[in-house]
Formats: structure tokens, C-alpha cells, sequence
């Protein structure tokens, strides 16, 4: 009969190497909390439950993680691994198998973590063998090549440290007889702590059946405890990540200069150009061109949409091909439909452009409903907010904006009107009609500029 799997997360580590007020496991990558990567790794073998040893910033880590099922567990000291593992062992079930691993793996995937959290040995270790092992613990074998202990690298001898066999960080065990090995641990070590490791040497040593399994991907294992090695782990995953979204068929003008900061779906033929990134929930239709240099958070684009240089959106949704940009700015709320236009240097929030409207050029467009056809003259602003509540510009179907026009809203300007450029409009404007609100020009004969007095000696 197959034992329930519990898991428990190592993650008190204060990370004091990171200079940071985070707690070490809530430091980025690729966007994200390196604990919320590992979450999402641990999800995947669909434990009966997570437990997570939190000591450093422990209400941060809460705090970041409350929509989680999660059994967080204080470590008030911080005595070592084996000690952090002692704390969570009240609240495992001893007739389940139970998988333990550092908070700082976010590379580690679902297919390594099933190496050993399947029932098989009394005790499963993961181990690797990475390029540079120094700082690792190293995988001890007698000469039968069985698993007998691990010794970390500060209480390793020379030859010990010549051995090319890493330890992981990450074992399971049945949990009766862990709760057994735990209750015998010592620091008798160069750093005083209670060795997680040393469990290895007691199971070994009782005769229990001790497991190592080779991870195939080195690089999935890397942890992080400064910001160099953080910064391997970033470089990793986006190297990752972009791999994925080749593989899924996108066209990368250059992978290397690609971000990607969140989940993507992407469509057929899908390109993607330099200095790119990706935020959030983002999702590319089919033939979505992505110029140069821009930022795209939590949008969803819909086939054929092209995204012109440097524009920067957030919270857009397109519902048809149309274009944006070069250098548009696009704020939570805006939808533009199929065949419309955003010029350079227009911004909008929370507005809605209909079928074939457009606006070109250094333009404003706050909170408002603008319908099929029409046309935003450059210079034109919705003035939605009074300086303490916003309102809504209605724009009709085929209505034509003239130039450096300011609409002050809430205001409706009608089907088919026209605007007269220069025009500040604070009242309905017909449909049909022309609106022309703007005062008469006149020349004032004989004036004549200031002349700028000489300085006196």
C-alpha cells in the first residue's frame, strides 16, 4: 500500500549574505519568490501536505504565501537542518513518507523531486555532480560503493573533498524511522549545528536500505545564499524559460536579451524582437509582433496585434489585430479592438477603442468609450478627473477630434460630430454637427514687443 507523502520545506534562513530586508527565500527570480518556484515544484507530486520551517522574517513569508495551503512551522533557533526538521516533525503522520529540501532550489522540477519522493528505500537522497562542488557536502561510499554518509565540505578532509558527488540538499525517508535518526543527531561539527546529513551515517550505520539517485540536470539544484550566486540562478532561469518559448514555436530576435517575468502563452508564429519583457499573466495570439524594447505586464493580445518599438503595456487587451506604438504607453484597463490604431506618445487607461477608431499621435486618453471610426486628432486630451473623482468621455462612431481639442468630461460627443481643433468641450456636442469652442482670433494693430532695458554702468 502506498504511504501518503508529506513535505517539508527548509526556509528560516535569514540570508544575511543577501544584504537584503527580504528573508533569503522570498529574494526574486524570474519574478517571482524563489519559495513560490519550489511551491510550485512540490505541488506537482500532490502531497497530502506541505510544511514550511520558517524562522527569519517569518511574517513576510506568511504574508506572501497566505493564498497557500501551507503548515508553517517556527524555527525560534536556528540550530541547523536537522534541527529545522525536528520542528516539523509533530505534525507528520509517522506512516507517511516524507520529502525534506531547501527553500532555495526555485531551478528544481516536479520530474527530480519524483526521483525520491517515491516510496523505495528507507531513505532516498537526491545527489548531483556540478562542475565547481565547492560548498556542497560530499557523498560518502564505502568500498562496495554503498551510500554510508555525507560530509559537509567545513568538517570534510582533503581527499573527502576531491569527491566529485554532491549532495542536494534534498532527501525523503519514511517518517517513523527519520523521527528515530533525528532524536540521535549531535553538533559535534566544525559549525555546532544538528547535520539533516548526518542521518544518512545513522541509517546507514542501523542498516536501513539508503538510496542515492543522480540528478540528470545539474543546474536544476543550484542554490543561492549571496546575490552572485542569485544572479546565476536569474541568468538560468531565463535561459530556461526562453528555451520553452522557442521550443513552443516563437521566434526570438535574441534569446540572450529576452525577460520573461511571469507565464506566457503563445500562439503561432509569434515574434518577439530584442530587449523584450515579459510580465505577469501574458498571453500572444497567433502572428503577435513584439517590436523593440518593449514591456508588456499582464496583457492578453489577440492575433495579429503588433506592438510597435518601445511601448510599454500593462493590463491590455486586444480583441483584433490593430497596432501600437512606437512609444505608447497603455495602462490597466485599455482594450482596442480589430483594425484600430495607437499612435507614438499616446497614453491611455481604462479605455475602450472601437473597431477602425485611432488615435495617432500625443494624445491622452483617460476613462473614456471611443467608438468605430473615429478620429483623435493629435494634442487631445479626456479630461477625466476633477481632482477628486474620475468620469467617462463618450466618443461616437465616425466622430472626428480635431487637433489640441480638451474634453472635459463627463461629456458625449454624438455620431458623426466633428470637433474643431483648439476646441475645450465641457457640454454634449451633437451628432453630425460641428462643435467649435474656442476664442475669436484677433490682431491688435500697432503693438509692439518689450524691449529688454540695457544694463546700467
Amino acid at each position: 500500500m502506498s504511504k501518503a507523502l508529506e513535505v517539508i520545506v527548509l526556509a528560516a534562513g535569514e540570508g544575511k549574505r543577501m544584504n537584503s530586508r527580504l528573508p533569503k527565500v522570498l529574494q526574486p527570480v524570474g519574478g517571482r519568490p524563489m519559495l513560490a518556484h519550489l511551491f510550485d515544484a512540490v505541488a506537482g507530486l500532490q502531497p497530502a501536505r506541505v510544511h514550511c520551517v520558517i524562522g527569519s522574517g517569518s511574517e513576510q513569508v506568511r504574508q506572501a504565501f497566505e493564498d497557500r495551503d501551507i503548515q508553517w512551522v517556527e524555527q525560534h533557533e536556528r540550530l541547523g537542518t536537522g534541527h529545522a526538521t525536528i520542528q516539523a516533525m509533530p505534525g507528520i503522520d509517522s506512516g507517511s513518507r516524507v520529502l525534506v529540501l531547501p527553500g532555495d532550489t526555485p531551478l528544481v522540477e516536479t520530474r527530480t523531486l519524483s526521483l525520491v519522493a517515491t516510496e523505495g528505500a528507507d531513505l532516498s537522497i537526491l545527489e548531483f555532480r556540478p562542475s565547481d562542488v565547492t560548498g556542497y557536502g560530499r557523498i560518502l561510499r564505502d568500498e562496495d560503493g554503498r551510500v554510508v554518509g555525507i560530509r559537509e565540505e567545513k568538517d570534510a578532509s582533503e581527499s573527502e573533498r576531491a569527491i566529485g558527488e554532491a549532495n542536494s540538499g534534498i532527501l525523503s525517508a519514511r517518517a517513523d524511522l527519520l523521527a528515530g535518526w533525528l532524536e540521535r543527531l549531535d553538533n559535534d561539527n566544525a559549525q555546532g549545528e544538528y547535520y539533516l546529513t548526518d542521518c544518512i551515517r545513522l541509517a546507514a550505520e542501523s542498516g536501513a536500505s539508503v538510496q542515492a539517485h543522480l540528478a540528470d540536470d545539474p543546474e536544476q539544484l543550484l542554490g543561492a545564499n549571496n546575490r552572485r550566486q542569485l544572479a546565476v540562478l536569474e541568468q538560468a532561469f531565463q535561459a530556461r524559460a526562453t528555451g520553452r518559448l522557442l521550443d513552443a514555436g516563437v521566434t526570438l530576435a535574441d534569446p540572450s536579451s529576452v525577460v520573461l517575468r511571469g507565464s506566457v502563452e503563445t500562439g503561432r508564429d509569434v515574434f518577439v524582437d530584442r530587449n523584450v519583457a515579459l510580465q505577469g499573466q501574458v498571453r500572444l495570439g497567433d502572428e503577435v509582433t513584439l517590436g523593440i524594447g518593449c514591456v508588456i505586464v499582464d496583457c492578453d493580445l489577440a492575433a495579429g496585434t503588433r506592438v510597435h518599438p518601445y511601448s510599454v503595456l500593462e493590463g491590455v487587451r486586444t480583441t483584433g489585430a490593430c497596432q501600437i506604438g512606437p512609444f505608447a504607453r497603455l495602462r490597466p484597463g485599455s482594450e482596442l479592438a480589430e483594425g484600430s490604431r495607437i499612435g507614438n506618445f499616446v497614453e491611455m487607461k481604462n479605455t475602450r477603442l472601437g473597431p477602425g477608431a485611432k488615435a495617432n499621435h500625443l494624445t491622452y486618453l483617460g476613462d473614456a468609450e471611443i467608438g468605430p471610426g473615429a478620429n483623435i486628432g493629435a494634442g487631445t486630451i479626456t479630461c477625466n478627473y476633477d481632482g477628486a473623482n474620475k468620469h467617462t468621455t463618450r466618443i461616437g462612431a465616425d466622430a472626428f477630434i480635431g487637433s489640441n481639442s480638451a474634453l472635459v468630461a463627463p461629456v458625449k460627443i454624438g455620431e458623426k460630430a466633428t470637433i474643431g481643433a483648439g476646441s475645450v468641450i465641457t457640454q454634449a456636442a451633437p451628432a453630425g454637427e460641428l462643435t467649435l469652442a474656442r476664442a475669436r482670433q484677433k490682431t491688435l494693430e500697432g503693438w509692439s514687443r518689450p524691449v529688454r532695458k540695457p544694463p546700467r554702468d
